[in-house]
């Protein structure tokens, strides 16, 4: 055993001792090799069933990685460019003045329609149509590139139809084709996952949550009127068979060795494949927007597709960093300066990223 490997378990197995934690995994690549692989704690407390290096999780947002990542590989096969207007591949799109969105604005979170109807439910989010359908009929929030705000649902359904327009073909199967499958982990990283899969996921549930942290958050914070709080994440949420076997690319389902792997092919090759170019990483990686966040209030730097700066750091302080973390405290990223790519997912849907945080600085400082 390495000692990057035993220090990243015993830290795994102390979370999890702790209460802190329930399951978790972590797998860390370096130059395209899986040099960490890391597991601790139940997938499921109800029966004890361990975590396994092969379980998957519902992470929630660390599926935007992969949504952007298949994005990011069309483009570099010429099914369109970033300044393409998004209406010239989905013409119904261009209605109510988004004509002007662009693909690169959709990636940026600077195209301006981040809200879902406020009248939305779960199983709304679960039927496609439905869902571009409210987007086509959506209005602009703001003149697209001008400000960024985080589109938390409508980011995976704009990409997901950009997607299925160019290729005729659901996100989910073009992952498995072009991402997942060609890597070895088409069993480990989903958006819509087979009810027969089901059975090996790890089971999600709440840690408490302060009431006072909710009680502090202004009540006119656009973030309300972004979508209703039942579509909020939480375990009820990420625990529905309709959520798991529908395609929901603003999240998806993977193992921490699954996306890890994902994000190293993106640095370079695993195994003979690389996913983009170097040119396309630089380009991809590259600021592409920063400023206040108009739906949650707070600073943000994105790449296309990708957050610059790991979790619990800054752009500032890690300009090399990309990646999207989830809500809950599971994070996936790579850095391009030490050819690493991270991956820790677990079942305990916390609000902060300590674990990420606490087990990335190991890494990073290894």
């Amino acid at each position: 055993m390495s000692d990057l490997q035993q220090q990243v378990q015993e830290a795994a197995d102390r979370l999890v001792e702790s209460g802190e934690e329930r399951g978790l995994q972590v797998a860390v690549y370096r130059d395209g090799v899986q040099v960490v692989d890391v597991v601790a704690g139940v997938a499921d407390p109800g029966t004890g069933r361990p975590v396994t290096a092969d379980t998957p999780f519902y992470n929630f947002s660390i599926g935007k990685g992969a949504t952007a990542t298949v994005a990011h590989v069309l483009a570099e096969r010429g099914l369109f460019g970033y300044d393409t207007p998004v209406a010239e591949l989905w013409p119904e799109f261009g209605r109510h003045g988004k004509q002007g969105v662009t693909v690169r604005h959709v990636l940026s979170h600077t195209a301006g329609v981040p809200g879902v109807p406020l009248d939305t439910t779960p199983e709304d989010v679960c039927d496609w149509d439905k869902m571009v359908a409210a987007l086509e009929d959506a209005e602009l929030w703001w003149e697209p590139g001008t400000k960024v705000g985080y589109h938390a649902y409508t980011f995976g359904f704009l990409v997901g139809e950009i997607v299925r327009r160019v290729t005729g073909k659901p996100i989910s199967q073009v992952l498995l084709e072009d991402v997942a499958g060609p890597l070895g982990v088409g069993g480990e990283l989903y958006f819509g996952m087979p009810e027969t899969e089901h059975h090996r996921l790890a089971r999600l549930e709440d840690a408490p949550v302060d009431p006072a942290a909710w009680g502090e958050m202004p009540a006119d914070l656009p973030m309300f009127k972004a979508g209703p709080m039942t579509l909020m994440p939480s375990a009820e949420l990420g625990n529905r068979g309709d959520y798991l076997s529908s395609d929901i690319p603003a999240g998806g389902k993977t193992s921490a060795r699954a996306i890890a792997r994902m994000y190293a092919a993106l640095l370079g090759e695993v195994d003979g494949t690389r996913l983009i170019s170097p040119d396309r990483l630089r380009e991809v990686t590259a600021v592409a927007s920063s400023g206040l966040d108009e739906v949650f209030g707070m600073p943000t730097t994105w790449g296309l597709g990708y957050g610059i700066g790991g979790p619990g750091s800054t752009a500032e302080a890690s300009p090399t960093v990309f990646g999207v973390p989830g809500a809950g405290g599971s994070a996936a990223w790579a850095d391009t300066a030490t050819g690493t790519a991270f991956a820790l997912t677990k079942n305990r849907l916390t609000n902060d990223f300590a674990a990420a945080s606490l087990i990335g600085g190991i890494v990073t400082g290894a």
